[in-house]
C-alpha cells in the first residue's frame, strides 16, 4: 500500500509538466481582497488551476499556451448571484405580471426558456460570467443543469429547487415539475418541502416571503407567517443547506434575519434601515444581493420607455430584446394602453423615484458599515435579459455610493461566499480554479471596462468572448430590427457590411456603403413620429433572410418585404419588395 501511495506521488510529480499549460505574462492582477493592482506578474494555469503566480522573468516551456498581458488587467470570474432560468427575460415571461397568454401561450414560453438554457448560459460566460445562482428554479431546471455539468464553454450553475411561498400566483398553478413556486400553508408542509427537495441535490433553498396577500398589514402579516418561513430555515439547515429568502420590506428582511437567513436577495425598499438591522445582518454574517435595477425593468417595459444601451444591444439575446417592444403592436390596445398609463402615472413613477432612492441608500449605508454584499441582477424577469443586464447593475450599484473595488468584490469573492466556495474561486490565487476574465481597461478606474473583455477563461480554457456565441443571419437581422425601433444608428449599422448594398427588388441598386445608410437612417430615427417596424413573418434559408414586415412611418403604415443576404457575417445585400 506504501509503494504504491508513493509510486502516484512520484507520477503526479513527473507528469505535472505534461499536463496543458498556459501562461499569462507581464499582466496586472486584481487583488480583490487587500483592493489592490499587482502589476507585472506571469500566472501559470495548469489544467482548470491557477499552479503559480510570480513577477521578474519565467522561463516558459515551448509547448505552452502564451498570453500576452501586457496593458491588461486580471480579474476572477464574475458571479451575477440572482438569476432565473425559467424566464427568458421577454416581454411574455411573466403572465402573473402581465397575461400576454393570447398572444404567446405560457407552454410555449416555458419550452423556449429549456430549450435556449445553453444559449443562456454562453450568454453570461461571454460578459465575463464564471458563476451564475439560479434562487428560484423548478425540479425540471434541477434535472436538466447536470446537463451542463463539467462543461468548460458554460459557467458553473448553482441552483435552488421551487420557491417555497406561503403566496402562489394562479398563473403558476399545477404546472408539476415546470413549478416554479410550491405553496406552504402550515409548519408542516414547510418541513415535508423542504424534504421533498432534497432528492434533487439543490444548492441551497429559497422562500418567497410575500406578505399581505392574506389582507392583513405588513407586519401583521409577516409575523403570522414566520412560524412557516422559520421551519423552512430550520429544516434546511439541518440539511446543511443555507437559506435564501426574497424579502423587500424591512420588517420581512429583519425577520428572516433573525431566524436564520442566510442570504437576503433584493434591497429593502420600504424604508431606510437603522443601525440596529445592519448590526444584526453584520452579526449574522448575511449577505445581501441588492438587484437594484430589476423594477426598472418592468417599469420601463410596460411603460413603453425604454433605453436599451448598445452593449444589451449587441450582446443580449436579440429575440427576447425585440420582444419587449411589442407592445407597440399588440392586438389588445386597451390591456397595453392600461399599462402604460399606469406605469407613466405621475402617482406611480414618485413611487418607483421613493423605491430606488431608498434602495440605493440602504446599500450605500450596508455596504460602508461592512455588510458582504453580493452582485446580482434577477435575470429572466421582464426587461431584465440574462447576462447583458448584469454591466446595468453594476453601474447602478456604483451610482449609489459604492466605491469600485467594493463592487469588484461583491462581484467576485462575496458571490463565491454566498455557498462557502471562497476557496474554490472568487481570487486570482494559487490553488484556485482557472475561472478568470482579462480585461483590456482597468475597472478600478471606470466600472464599465468589466465589459472590455479580451479573453475569458473557465476551467482553464481560454476563450475569445466572440467567439462564445455561434454569429447567424437570423441573430443579424434581429439586432438591426431592435435598433431600429430604438432609432439607435449605431447599433443599427452595426450588423452591415462597410460596402453593403440597398437594392429595390429585383434589381435596381438604390444605395450602397455605410456612410450613406447612415446619412439616410440617422435622418429618419430623427424626424419621423411614430417609427415602428413589426415583424409579420419571416423565412430563413442558409444565409438569406426574408423578414414581411409592417412598418409605420407617422401616421402612413405600409407592408413590405425585405430580403437579407449575409455574408462573413455581417448583412452584404438588401432587397425590398413593396
Amino acid at each position: 500500500m506504501r509503494n504504491k501511495l508513493l509510486f502516484t506521488v512520484l507520477f503526479l510529480v513527473f507528469a505535472y509538466p505534461l499536463f496543458a499549460q498556459t501562461y499569462i505574462t507581464n499582466v496586472t492582477i486584481a487583488d480583490v481582497e487587500k483592493q489592490k493592482l499587482v502589476p507585472n506578474q506571469t500566472v501559470l494555469i495548469t489544467r482548470d488551476l491557477i499552479s503559480k503566480i510570480q513577477s521578474g522573468k519565467v522561463k516558459i516551456p515551448e509547448d505552452a499556451v502564451v498570453i500576452d498581458g501586457k496593458g491588461k488587467y486580471l480579474l476572477p470570474g464574475l458571479t451575477d448571484a440572482h438569476v432565473h432560468f425559467f424566464q427568458n427575460g421577454g416581454l411574455y415571461t411573466r403572465p402573473d405580471v402581465i397575461n400576454l397568454r393570447s398572444e404567446v401561450p405560457y407552454e410555449k414560453e416555458m419550452k423556449l426558456a429549456h430549450q435556449t438554457m445553453e444559449d443562456k448560459l454562453k450568454r453570461y460566460l461571454q460578459n465575463g460570467i464564471t458563476n451564475v445562482i439560479d434562487v428560484g428554479a423548478s425540479y425540471s431546471y434541477l434535472k436538466q443543469r447536470e446537463a451542463f455539468k463539467n462543461k468548460d464553454n458554460v459557467p458553473s450553475i448553482y441552483m435552488t429547487g421551487p420557491l417555497l411561498t406561503t403566496y402562489e400566483p394562479k398563473a403558476y398553478e399545477n404546472l408539476k415539475d415546470e413549478a416554479p413556486f410550491s405553496l406552504v400553508k402550515t409548519v408542516d408542509d414547510g418541513i415535508k418541502m423542504v424534504q421533498e427537495q432534497l432528492p434533487y441535490h439543490p444548492d441551497f433553498i429559497k422562500i418567497w416571503y410575500i406578505v399581505g396577500a392574506d389582507g392583513l398589514e405588513t407586519e401583521a402579516s409577516a409575523r403570522k407567517n414566520l412560524p412557516i418561513i422559520k421551519s423552512i430555515i430550520d429544516e434546511a439547515h439541518r440539511n446543511n443547506l443555507k437559506v435564501a429568502v426574497h424579502a423587500t420590506e424591512r420588517i420581512t428582511a429583519q425577520l428572516a434575519v433573525e431566524n436564520g437567513c442566510d442570504f437576503l436577495v433584493h434591497s429593502v425598499d420600504d424604508e431606510i434601515v437603522k443601525d440596529d438591522f445592519v448590526q444584526l445582518l453584520k452579526k449574522n454574517k448575511t449577505i445581501l444581493c441588492p438587484t437594484l435595477e430589476v423594477f426598472n425593468g418592468y417599469e420601463n417595459t410596460l411603460g413603453q420607455k425604454l433605453k436599451i444601451s448598445d452593449h444589451e444591444l449587441q450582446t443580449a439575446d436579440p429575440f427576447q430584446l425585440g420582444t419587449l417592444l411589442d407592445l407597440r403592436h399588440l392586438s389588445d390596445t386597451v390591456l397595453v394602453n392600461k399599462y402604460k398609463a399606469h406605469m407613466n402615472s405621475e402617482k406611480e413613477v414618485a413611487r418607483m423615484t421613493k423605491v430606488n432612492t431608498i434602495s440605493s441608500e440602504n446599500l450605500k449605508k450596508l455596504s460602508d458599515a461592512g455588510v458582504l454584499i453580493a452582485t446580482g441582477t434577477d435575470a429572466g424577469n421582464i426587461g431584465t435579459l440574462h447576462a447583458s443586464s448584469y454591466l446595468n447593475e453594476v453601474i447602478a450599484m456604483q451610482k449609489s455610493g459604492m466605491s469600485n473595488w467594493k463592487i469588484i468584490q461583491a462581484s467576485t469573492i462575496n458571490g463565491a461566499k454566498i455557498l462557502n466556495k471562497e476557496n474554490e474561486f472568487g481570487t486570482v490565487s494559487v490553488g484556485k480554479k482557472a475561472n478568470l476574465i482579462l480585461l483590456d481597461a482597468n475597472p478600478v478606474d471606470t466600472i464599465e471596462n468589466l465589459s472590455k473583455i479580451d479573453r475569458v477563461i473557465n476551467n482553464g480554457v481560454v476563450f475569445n468572448p466572440e467567439s462564445i456565441i455561434e454569429e447567424t443571419p437570423l441573430a443579424l437581422v434581429q439586432r438591426q430590427l431592435n435598433a431600429y425601433n430604438l432609432r439607435n444608428i449605431e447599433a443599427f449599422l452595426e450588423p452591415y457590411a462597410e460596402d453593403v448594398e440597398i437594392y429595390t427588388y429585383p434589381d435596381k441598386l438604390t444605395g450602397k456603403g455605410k456612410a450613406q445608410m447612415r446619412k439616410n437612417y440617422a435622418a429618419m430615427f430623427e424626424k419621423v413620429p411614430n417609427l415602428h417596424c413589426e415583424l409579420l413573418g419571416r423565412i430563413v434559408q442558409g444565409n438569406i433572410v426574408i423578414d414581411k414586415e409592417r412598418v409605420q412611418f407617422g401616421k402612413e403604415i405600409v407592408e413590405a418585404v425585405a430580403i437579407y443576404h449575409i455574408e462573413n457575417n455581417k448583412i452584404k445585400k438588401v432587397y425590398f419588395v413593396d
